[in-house]
C-alpha cells in the first residue's frame, strides 16, 4: 500500500511511443502531456488524469491495492473509447513496479507490461511493453518521463 504516493501532484510528461506498437522497426513519435494524480483510501487507491494536448485526447488510470494478494491492479481508460482496458496487475520490488495483463492490439492478443522505475521526488519513468509470445519476448513501445511541476512553472 502507498506505493503510488510518489505520483501525487501535477507532472509534465515527455512521451515517446512507436508508431506501431508491435513493429520493432517502426518509427518513434514524441509529444507532451500533463498529468495530475490524487491519492485515495489511505493510499490503497491512486487516480490520475493525463491530457495529450497535441494529440487531442485524454486518459485516466485507476490503481487499486488488494491487501489480501499484496498487489495492485491498474485500469486505463481513454476518452476515445469511454471504456476501461483490461487491467495489469503486479507490485513494487526494490523501487521498481512491474504490472502485467492480457490485452489486444490491432486485433491481436498481447500481453501488456507496465514498468514504473527511476522514481525520485521530482521525476519518474513509466514504460509499456507488449509481448505476442506469452511473455517470452517483449517490445518496448511507449515511454513517459515525468517531471514534477512546481508552482513556479508557467501553466
Amino acid at each position: 500500500m502507498n506505493d503510488f504516493d510518489f505520483l501525487l501532484g501535477t507532472w509534465d510528461v515527455a512521451n515517446r511511443r512507436r508508431t506501431d506498437f508491435l513493429d520493432p522497426d517502426s518509427g518513434w513519435e514524441e509529444f507532451p502531456a500533463l498529468s495530475t494524480a490524487s491519492r485515495h483510501f489511505d493510499g490503497a487507491a491512486s487516480f490520475d488524469e493525463i491530457e495529450f494536448p497535441t494529440k487531442g485526447f485524454a486518459g485516466l488510470t485507476l490503481r487499486l491495492y488488494d491487501p489480501e494478494r499484496g498487489q495492485w491492479s491498474l485500469y486505463w481508460a481513454s476518452c476515445r473509447t469511454g471504456t476501461l482496458f483490461p487491467p495489469v496487475a503486479g507490485r513494487f520490488t526494490d523501487g521498481t513496479g512491474i504490472f502485467e495483463g492480457e490485452d489486444t492490439y490491432a486485433g491481436k492478443a498481447v500481453r501488456a507490461r507496465f514498468v514504473w522505475k527511476d522514481i525520485r521526488a521530482d521525476s519518474a519513468r513509466w514504460e509499456q511493453y507488449f509481448s505476442v509470445d506469452e511473455g517470452r519476448t517483449w517490445l518496448l513501445n511507449w515511454t513517459m518521463d515525468l517531471t514534477r511541476r512546481t508552482a513556479a512553472q508557467p501553466a
